[in-house]
């Protein structure tokens, strides 16, 4: 009688289709782990890219009238990011209009306190700008745009409610 020692062709196809699929496990979740590891890099240098550049418009600005910030500004962060893009913009601060919501009141508003909550709103209007700065990432298919905004507040604007010298 003659002993086989080696492994039958049905064993060796089982075998193999069992590490294939190990394979292709495996490189599926090491594939996903490298895609969250880019995508948090690629998080983490946007995150300090907006913290610089608005780092640099708040020291450039700061003490200055809110008429020195440019309403649109750009550019970008040198040859050691050139994938990096970025822009400012800058706008008067929109109060919104709350006449209709005091009007609505029972009683309904005064001409004085419309004419404060109107003075005021265009008080805000002339002393806050906000501020908002965008990294563009350019390197993918579709440039990827992170924003951050801040306001800018003039402390010294004179407050007048028609009253002479002002609040």
């Amino acid at each position: 009688m003659k002993s086989n020692k080696g492994f039958t062709l049905l064993e060796t196809v089982i075998a193999m289709v069992i590490m294939a699929g190990a394979l292709v496990l495996l490189s599926n979740s090491w594939g996903g782990s490298f895609m969250r590891i880019r995508k948090t890099q690629q998080s983490f240098e946007v995150a300090a890219m907006l913290e610089r550049k608005m780092n640099d418009v708040e020291l450039e600005y700061r003490g200055k009238s809110l008429d020195e910030i440019p309403d649109e500004k750009d550019g970008d962060f040198g040859s050691e990011y050139p994938q990096y893009t970025w822009k400012l913009k800058s706008r008067k601060l929109e109060f919104p209009d709350i006449s209709s919501a005091l009007t609505a009141q029972e009683g309904g508003a005064g001409a004085m306190l419309m004419s404060m909550v109107k003075q005021l709103s265009e008080y805000i209007g002339q002393s806050v700008k906000e501020v908002t700065v965008t990294v563009v990432l350019t390197n993918n298919k579709k440039p990827l745009e992170f924003s951050v905004t801040t306001y800018f507040v003039d402390y010294d604007k004179e407050m007048n409610f028609g009253m002479p010298g002002g609040i």
